[in-house]
C-alpha cells in the first residue's frame, strides 16, 4: 500500500499591516517549488492588501478566513484535507496569536510543515522592540526567513540582528528599503566592529565572521582576529599550519561540518591538536599551496587553551 503523497504547509506571520500578503503573492506564491494544484490559503486577519478573486481564480487559490484562534484545531485541518485535497497549504498568521499554539496542532497525517516566514515593518520595528519585544521575538523564533520591509534610513539594522540571533540563529535575515528594493549587507549589518586594529568574534559570530571574510577580505586585512575554535590539522598539510574550526550547520542537522581558514604558527610553537583553543591572528588573503585559490589566511601571534563554549555548533545565518 502505497502512502499519501506529503502535502506542504508554509506558514506567514507577522504584525498587521506588516506586509504578509505581499510577501505571499510576490514572493512565496512565485517559487519553483509550488507545485501545479489547488493552493489552500487560509488568512487569519485582513490587512490592507487584498487577495482578488482574479488572482485567486488565476492561481488556483480557495481563500479561507479565520477570525478566532479557537477555529484553528484538528478537525478544522481534517475537514480542509478532505474537502478541498489541496496540493499546498498556506497560512496567513495573526502575529498577536501565540505562533507555538498553532505548530502544537496535530496536522492531517500526511500534512509537512515546510517552512516559517515572517514580515516585520521596519517603520514601526524600533516601537516594537522597545514596547513589546517579548510578542515580536516569539513570533520569529522558529521563523527560516524573516523580510524587514519598509526600511527608513538609519534604521539600526546590527542591533536587530544581534537580538534576532540570540533568539534564532539560523533565521535568514533580508531587509527592505522604502521602495522594496533589497539592501545588500554592509559593515553596519555585522555583530561585531571592524573598524578597529583589532576584531573580536563572539562565538555565536563565527559563521558571520567566515562567509564575510571571504566575500570581503579588505575588511580584515592586516587586523588582529580573536576568536574560539578547535585546533585541527587536516593531513598533507604542513606542520608549520593548523586550522582552527568550529562546526557550522549550513542549512539543517544532516548538513555540520567543521570550517575554518589555515593558520601559519611561528617556529617553536605548540598547537594542542583537538583541544579548544583562544587564538589572536593577523588576516592575510593570499594563496595557500595545499588549498589552491586565493583565501583568508591567519598568521598566529597568541594561543591558549579554553574550555568548550556552551553552543558548539555554530550558524551562517
Amino acid at each position: 500500500m502505497f502512502g499519501h503523497k506529503p502535502i506542504p504547509v508554509f506558514v506567514v506571520t507577522g504584525f498587521l499591516d506588516s506586509g504578509k500578503t505581499t510577501l505571499v503573492k510576490g514572493t512565496l506564491m512565485e517559487q519553483e517549488w509550488i507545485v501545479p494544484g489547488l493552493t489552500l490559503l487560509i488568512r487569519c486577519e485582513e490587512g490592507e492588501e487584498e487577495y482578488p478573486k482574479e488572482y485567486l481564480d488565476k492561481n488556483d487559490m480557495v481563500l479561507l478566513n479565520i477570525e478566532e484562534i479557537e477555529q484553528l484545531n484538528a478537525d478544522f485541518f481534517k475537514n480542509c484535507d478532505r474537502n478541498y485535497h489541496p496540493a499546498q497549504v498556506v497560512i496567513e498568521y495573526n502575529g498577536m496569536w501565540k505562533l507555538v499554539e498553532l505548530l502544537m496542532i496535530k496536522y492531517p497525517r500526511n500534512w509537512q510543515l515546510q517552512g516559517v516566514y515572517s514580515t516585520v515593518n521596519g517603520l514601526t520595528l524600533d516601537m516594537y522592540l522597545k514596547n513589546m519585544r517579548n510578542v515580536l521575538m516569539e513570533q520569529l523564533t522558529e521563523s527560516e526567513l524573516i523580510v524587514v520591509n519598509r526600511c527608513p534610513a538609519g534604521i539600526d539594522r546590527s542591533g536587530f540582528r544581534r537580538a534576532l540571533k540570540v533568539q534564532n540563529p539560523m533565521a535568514q535575515l533580508i531587509f527592505e528599503d522604502t521602495d522594496g528594493n533589497i539592501i545588500q549587507p554592509s559593515e553596519e549589518d555585522l555583530p561585531y566592529d571592524v573598524k578597529g586594529d583589532k576584531i573580536v568574534i563572539e562565538d555565536i559570530d563565527f559563521g558571520i565572521w567566515y562567509v564575510d571574510a571571504y566575500d570581503h577580505p579588505n575588511l580584515y586585512l592586516g587586523k588582529e582576529i580573536e576568536f574560539t575554535a578547535q585546533a585541527f590539522h587536516p593531513k598533507g598539510m604542513n606542520q608549520d599550519m593548523f586550522v582552527p574550526v568550529r562546526k557550522i550547520m549550513t542549512c539543517c542537522a544532516d548538513d555540520i561540518r567543521y570550517y575554518g581558514y589555515p593558520c601559519k604558527v611561528p617556529a617553536g610553537t605548540e598547537i594542542p591538536l583537538k583541544k579548544w583553543v583562544h587564538i589572536r591572528a593577523r588576516f592575510e588573503f593570499e594563496s595557500v599551496t595545499s588549498f589552491g585559490n586565493e583565501q583568508p589566511v591567519l598568521y598566529l601571534t597568541h594561543i591558549e587553551q579554553t574550555k568548550k563554549p556552551e553552543e558548539d555548533i555554530v550558524y551562517l545565518g
